[in-house]
């Protein structure tokens, strides 16, 4: 995989791989560096990372062991034939090069998700690169081009303080 730094081209090596519960703290600082991604507890991807590692991926640079890359994800209790993608964080040394979409499909293409039929994720409507990833996904893998509507409302769920989050689901083909 290749990465552009401002005036150099660096060739990162990547191991991709379920997180274990030792990745939490890791993962936390990925996405604190991934604004304007909201930063969850530790605890919370402590949690991620021990209790779905079967649905959330990750990508750490073999040379020097940093994480790159994160995809939180589950199967939905009540609809367990659909993988609710939570948030995706990809380093901006590892940005543009696709990282998100092969994080993405290793996890589709797992046994965990063995009978998944749709996937969902909510993107507000200013995110452009969540709009590209899932739009790709929806254009590759789905049939048609997935149904979008307000999940979370900017006031009535924010109190003002958040922007509206859009559900996108698509159903795979």
């Amino acid at each position: 995989m290749m990465s552009m730094d401002t005036d150099t081209t660096v060739e990162l090596q990547l191991l991709l791989r379920h997180p274990k519960s030792t990745d939490g703290y890791q993962v936390n600082r990925l996405i604190a560096r991934c604004k304007p991604l909201d930063t969850n507890s530790t605890y919370c991807n402590l949690l991620q990372c021990l209790h779905f590692a079967d649905t959330c991926m990750l990508a750490e640079d073999e040379e020097d062991g940093s994480l790159l890359g994160f995809i939180s994800a589950y199967r939905k209790p009540s609809e367990p034939n659909t993988l609710f993608v939570w948030q995706v964080a990809i380093d901006k040394r590892a940005r543009g090069e696709g990282l998100a979409r092969t994080l993405l499909e290793t996890i589709l293409g797992s046994a965990a998700c063995e009978g998944v039929t749709h996937v969902e994720t909510t993107i507000t409507a200013d995110n452009a690169p969540s709009w590209a990833l899932f739009e790709s996904l929806a254009r590759n893998r789905g049939k048609g081009q997935g149904g979008r509507h307000v999940l979370f409302d900017q006031q009535r769920h924010f109190n003002g303080n958040s922007s509206s989050e859009i559900l996108y689901r698509i159903a795979l083909g």
